[in-house]
């Protein structure tokens, strides 16, 4: 599988984990950074990973902060990407299950390894369901797809 994957300084240490993981498992990885855990922007990293998976140029997409949530409202702007933050391995397979989550958010701060690389397992081998989960997904898409979806009130 292609993944696009990045952090910013607080998750550099837990993304050079993963990514190595990813590459013992034969996984195609992208890496937009950090490259140290010197002090950086999430919204830099976040953006390239996002666009990677909206153009599909990666089928899925994981991000790594101090806490996972300002990666998460990133890349929900970027339109095609439902990135969920998620904690727990339940969370992470309902929110493909359900949702077709195809970016992970993971908190540093609050993730080590061992759970790191349960829930990026679980993320990249658990399928969307479809059926009534489609219907709902496809109501997500057409909010982005709207005229006035990305445009602040002009009154």
């Amino acid at each position: 599988m292609k993944i696009s994957i990045g952090a910013d300084h607080a998750g550099f240490e837990l993304k050079e984990q993963i990514r190595r993981r990813l590459c013992e498992l034969g996984h195609e990885v992208f890496d937009h950074g950090a490259s140290s855990a010197d002090s950086t922007d999430y919204p830099d990293f976040a953006v390239p990973v996002a666009e990677d998976v909206s153009h599909g140029r990666a089928e899925r997409g994981i991000l790594i902060c101090s806490t996972g949530v300002g990666m998460s409202i990133t890349a929900n702007k970027v339109a095609g990407v439902r990135a969920a933050l998620a904690w727990n391995p339940d969370v992470v397979r309902l929110t493909r299950e359900h949702n077709d989550a195809n970016v992970l958010a993971i908190g540093a701060r609050y993730t080590g390894i061992t759970q790191a690389s349960e829930l990026t397992e679980i993320f990249l081998g658990t399928n969307f369901l479809g059926g009534r989960h489609a219907r709902r997904v496809s109501k997500i898409i057409a909010v982005e797809q709207r005229p006035d979806a990305n445009q602040g009130d002009t009154d």
